[in-house]
């Protein structure tokens, strides 16, 4: 029996049963299906789920489907209105049950899953096939939902120009690939823990939680482990930059504030990661314009009326600039993660998972020795010149002395950039 005839029975069964059962919701079909039957209008996969030859042909770009599906005798094709479907459940079901003999497809399919645990299947957990497969909110398309529905709405044009929104399948670097010291760890597993148990922080009152102040040079991950907290947590990342919300009238400023938090709301659950933050609530002074002074104001009311147990959003703050924040700004944070500058350890074990794909004979300890100093997002640009000048010389293997002179390069830059040389 070839792979493509199981493909299209797991997909007419599984239609059926999603259409059938109305506890099934999207989150219940693989990503697959899901993605290619998600109606942007509806917010959802509509059912029935109407199956037509042309779908099984784009899905799994084969062509002559029709000759495979009459070769199944519970499966039939409705010429008029292009649409096939299985005529006897039980039959199809029990048909593919004796071909997926190790489970393989059931278990990662949680509406396959969920018909046969009903039906007493040995071995079928619709439970444990749930956690194989991400909910809907990680699509794109899930995303695109409910941008268009935001966009139909009076000012929701204008809060969607004041940031940058990814689902987190969009979102590549995940959280296995950082290293992180001790605390940022434990207070990621504290984030986790409140996402988790909200419902039960929300009855007992607990609403101060989930806003986060990230604190470190430039390069130290801050934006990066947002997006990768976005991608695990399976909930959209709304970025902003206080600069690109700044107006040069300060009275729009205190508006597209109220935006980009309305916003977050919308699309809750979500974390809504605040780039630059010292850039609007910095230190303030006597002589400082009353506008503005305004715009800070409005800022840190809205960090005061957003709460990840009652609104959903989890609120993730950078500054590269802690000094220019006030104890008002402080204040507003249940906890502050700091992003030290990696000590050698955690230099050796960044350069370790970076060049895990790239092959050679080089000495990741002796560059983490040489490296004082460097961020992370340093040593990343410290591979990609030793990659990119090996391959110059057609070479997709790294040496040791590529790596030193990707080192060297980088200090020589890094000299430039601050001045500190002589002409």
């Amino acid at each position: 029996m070839s792979d493509i005839t199981l493909d299209i029975v797991e997909l007419l069964l599984t239609a059926q049963i999603y259409s059938k059962y109305p506890e099934m919701d999207p989150s219940d079909l693989p990503k697959d299906i899901r993605k290619f039957y998600w109606s942007r209008d509806h917010k959802t996969v509509p059912k029935p789920i109407r199956v037509t030859v042309t779908d099984i042909e784009k899905m799994f770009q084969e062509e002559n489907i029709k000759n495979k599906i009459k070769t199944l005798p519970f499966v039939t094709i409705d010429d008029q209105e292009f649409s096939t479907k299985i005529t006897a459940l039980d039959v199809g079901a029990e048909w593919f049950q004796k071909k997926d003999e190790n489970r393989d497809r059931i278990s990662h399919n949680p509406a396959l899953a969920f018909y046969y645990e009903k039906k007493q299947t040995e071995g079928a957990d619709y439970s444990n096939a749930k956690t194989k497969v991400r909910p809907k909110e990680v699509d794109r398309e899930w995303i695109e939902s409910l941008i268009a529905e935001i966009e139909k709405e009076e000012g929701g044009p204008e809060m969607l120009k004041l940031a940058h929104i990814s689902a987190p399948e969009d979102i590549y670097q995940t959280m296995k690939d950082f290293v992180l010291t001790h605390e940022q760890e434990e207070e990621t597993k504290k984030i986790v823990k409140a996402i988790q148990y909200r419902d039960y922080l929300k009855r007992i009152g607990l609403h101060d939680v989930g806003k986060i102040l990230m604190v470190g040079p430039p390069g130290t991950g801050k934006t990066s482990l947002a997006k990768a907290m976005s991608e695990h947590l399976a909930t959209p990342f709304v970025e902003v930059r206080l600069s690109m919300i700044t107006d040069q009238y300060l009275g729009e400023t205190a508006k597209n504030i109220d935006r980009v938090f309305a916003l977050a709301k919308r699309l809750s659950p979500c974390i809504l990661f605040i780039d630059e933050f010292d850039f609007v609530a910095k230190t303030r002074s006597s002589d400082e314009h009353a506008a503005l002074k305004r715009a800070v104001n409005t800022l840190l009311k809205a960090i005061d009326n957003i709460s990840l147990t009652t609104d959903g959003v989890l609120l993730l703050a950078a500054t590269n600039h802690p000094k220019m924040l006030d104890s008002a700004a402080w204040r507003r944070f249940d906890d502050i993660m700091k992003f030290p500058l990696p000590d050698v350890d955690m230099r050796k074990r960044i350069l370790d998972i970076v060049t895990k794909e790239i092959d050679g004979d080089f000495d990741t300890a002796e560059i983490a020795s040489l490296t004082h100093g460097y961020s992370g997002s340093d040593l990343r640009m410290v591979i990609r010149e030793g990659v990119l000048s090996a391959l110059v010389t057609e070479r997709t293997e790294l040496t040791q002395k590529d790596m030193l002179n990707a080192v060297a390069t980088f200090d020589e830059r890094a000299i430039i950039k601050t001045n500190e040389y002589e002409d």
